[in-house]
């Protein structure tokens, strides 16, 4: 008797308890009631949250063919963009590839049984259409255009057909200016010839003149323009010379910075390092050491140890904390340090494999990135919970394909570079859009429109 009254006892506390929890629970199960639960536009009916809070705005920017004498070319791989205003955006490519229209579906035999192209719709990659011809982590600088034209012994290319400039490819306006509109207002192609593979493009919030900064990961600098693109003001690293110190990088690839003008470079696709230095350009620091993948393969065992990077791919500060995550794209986490260089935390990202392209925070709380294994647009916190994510693969607008490059004007329009579309995208909030979804506006300081 006293076992089973024993029993009876504990059954009742747990049915107490469980009562309790379901209770405290009611509420957050309440948001997944018809007309509720976590779309972008709260009771939104039948969406699927395709482009997230916004709407794309199909037809912009116009196409760089309609410039005159243009009319045979199209966009390269789109590598970067930068939102000035909602009336002035910076667009950064790899040169022009041949407008044309989409081939018709066929069988490929000479490839293999059952084999067909296009395939759900996507024919050419604009960024391995685009020169030149090396890009991943450790690749051979040197052999750029060789790679590219299909001449590198490496890439297992021995004879014709080999690809053309002029043909195959156009190398000029690498970077190209467009208005609210998407007009173009201007084309920098007096520094075509600077450019190799062009990889990110900036204006400091922090910098009243408004000067134009231009990450170029094949030439191993940076360089900085006036506003207008008429002079160059100063080229920091040593061009087409790979180190790791105060006067060169190793295939450097984004840029974030302090209120104080002080910048992070992370550094870069054969580098292991962020590089620190003050407004003026001068070398500060660096931390970070080589650890992981290096791009073999997938099987090849990650790094666990904090501090150590493979593919140094997206650099962004928190500017309430003044800590600086930086994307250690493949070992597949975010580490997180103070802006000496001190290990803070870090998470991994658990698609497999994750390959982040990039990460921004702006002026919010949240930080955001693309991953190029889903491809989709992700928001964790700052402590790594995911919040929420969108985007689907496609070339159709507002489709998302190797999203490389993310901006955000006064209005809170987004714009998303696509290395593998070949193209720039805007995107308007949806009115109603539940805002903390919408990516946050850029921090503003020495100006704002």
């Amino acid at each position: 008797m006293r076992k089973l009254a024993l029993v009876v006892v504990v059954l009742a506390i747990g049915a107490g308890i469980g009562f309790w929890v379901s209770s405290k629970r009611m509420p957050v199960e309440g948001q997944a009631k018809p007309g509720a639960g976590f779309a972008a536009i709260p009771g939104s009916l039948g969406s699927e949250d395709v482009d997230g809070p916004y709407d794309v705005v199909k037809g912009w920017p116009k196409d760089v063919s309609t410039l005159p004498g243009n009319e045979k070319w199209t966009y390269g791989a789109a590598e970067g963009v930068f939102a000035e205003s909602p009336n002035r955006v910076y667009m950064l490519f790899r040169g022009e590839l041949p407008k044309m229209a989409p081939p018709k579906a066929r069988l490929l035999p000479e490839v293999g049984p059952s084999i067909s192209f296009p395939v759900a719709g996507l024919w050419r990659d604009t960024t391995t259409a685009s020169p030149p011809g090396t890009g991943g982590t450790d690749n051979n600088m040197a052999e750029w255009m060789t790679a590219w034209e299909g001449k590198a012994p490496d890439i297992g290319i021995k004879g014709p057909p080999y690809r053309k400039m002029g043909v195959d490819a156009n190398w000029e306006n690498c970077l190209v200016v467009v208005d609210g509109q998407g007009n173009i207002i201007e084309t920098w192609k007096q520094w075509d010839k600077l450019f190799r593979r062009p990889h990110s493009v900036y204006i400091s919030p922090y910098d009243p003149d408004k000067n134009v900064w231009v990450v170029d990961d094949n030439m191993q600098v940076i360089y900085r323009f006036t506003h207008d693109g008429k002079q160059l003001l100063q080229t920091i690293g040593t061009p087409e010379k790979e180190g790791a110190d105060a006067n060169h990088f190793n295939r450097p690839t984004y840029i974030d910075w302090l209120p104080d003008g002080t910048f992070f470079v992370s550094d870069g696709y054969t580098g292991t390092r962020v590089a620190k230095f003050d407004k003026n350009g001068k070398f500060i620091m660096d931390w970070g050491m080589k650890g992981g993948p290096r791009g073999g393969g997938d099987n090849e065992p990650v790094e666990t140890r904090p501090g150590y990077f493979s593919n140094v791919h997206g650099i962004a500060i928190d500017q309430k904390t003044r800590q600086v995550f930086v994307n250690d794209r493949n070992n597949h986490r975010i580490q997180v340090f103070d802006e000496n260089g001190k290990y803070l935390r870090e998470w991994k990202v658990d698609a497999s494999p994750s390959s982040l392209h990039l990460l921004y925070i702006g002026s919010g709380n949240t930080i955001w990135t693309f991953d190029r294994t889903t491809n989709k647009m992700v928001e964790w916190d700052l402590q790594g919970h995911l919040l929420y994510a969108w985007g689907t693969m496609g070339n159709f607008p507002g489709a998302l394909w190797g999203v490389h490059g993310m901006s955000v004007d006064q209005d809170g329009n987004l714009y998303l570079a696509e290395v593998d579309n070949g193209r720039v995208e805007k995107f308007a909030p949806k009115a109603g859009a539940n805002p903390s979804f919408v990516v946050a506006k850029p921090n503003y300081s020495a100006w704002k429109d």
